[in-house]
C-alpha cells in the first residue's frame, strides 16, 4: 500500500479491516480520501521536537474513542473514564503521530477515532485503522510537511465477491 504525501508515495501499512469508504469506529479499517494533517504530537523524552508546531505528549495524555463522549476523536487528560487510547506508549509506535483531520474536528459519533500516521511495528503489519510508516519515512514527513497538508490514501479496488471466488478456485 503507498500513501500519496505532495509527490511522493510513501510504503505503508493500513488497517486491518483494508480501506474503506464508509468507516465506522471499531471497524479495523483505514478511510479512503484526501485527508488534511491537522495536528503534530511527539515524545520530547525519545526525540527533538520534529518541526515547530509539533505538541509533546505528556504522561497522562489520551485520545477518546468513546463515540458516546462530547470529547470523541480529540485529546483528553488523565484521569479519563470513557474509552479512550493512551498517547504516551510503552513502545516506540507514537513516538510522532501525525493527527489528521478524519472525523475532526466536528466528530460524528461512530464515525471513527484516531486516524493517525504513526510508526508501523515492521512492514505489512496492519494496525487499528492508523496509518504507519516505517520510522524514517514518518521523521521526514513531520519535518517537511505544513500544519494542512494532504495525505491520500487511494481506494483499492475490489474483486466482486463471484470473480474472486474464481480465481481461487472456489466456484
Amino acid at each position: 500500500m503507498g500513501l500519496r504525501a505532495g509527490r511522493r508515495v510513501i510504503a505503508c501499512s493500513i488497517g486491518r479491516g483494508g480501506i474503506t469508504t464508509d468507516k465506522r469506529e471499531g471497524d479495523g479499517a483505514t478511510p479512503a480520501g484526501r485527508h488534511r494533517i491537522v495536528g503534530m504530537l511527539y515524545r520530547p523524552d525519545r526525540l527533538a521536537c520534529p518541526a515547530g508546531w509539533a505538541r509533546p505528549i505528556l504522561p497522562g495524555d489520551l485520545w477518546c474513542d468513546d463515540p458516546d463522549h462530547p470529547a470523541y476523536n480529540h485529546g483528553v487528560r488523565a484521569p479519563f473514564d470513557p474509552s479512550h487510547e493512551a498517547l504516551r506508549r510503552a513502545d516506540p509506535l507514537y513516538d510522532i503521530v501525525l493527527v489528521t483531520d478524519w472525523n475532526y474536528p466536528e466528530a460524528e459519533p461512530g464515525r471513527g477515532s484516531a486516524i493517525f500516521l504513526h510508526q508501523w511495528r515492521r512492514p505489512g503489519f496492519p494496525t487499528a485503522g492508523c496509518i504507519a510508516m516505517a520510522r524514517g519515512d514518518l521523521i521526514r514527513l513531520a519535518a517537511e510537511l505544513p500544519p494542512g497538508a494532504e495525505l491520500i490514501v487511494p481506494a483499492l479496488p475490489r474483486w466482486p465477491a463471484r470473480k474472486a471466488a474464481r480465481r481461487h478456485g472456489k466456484d
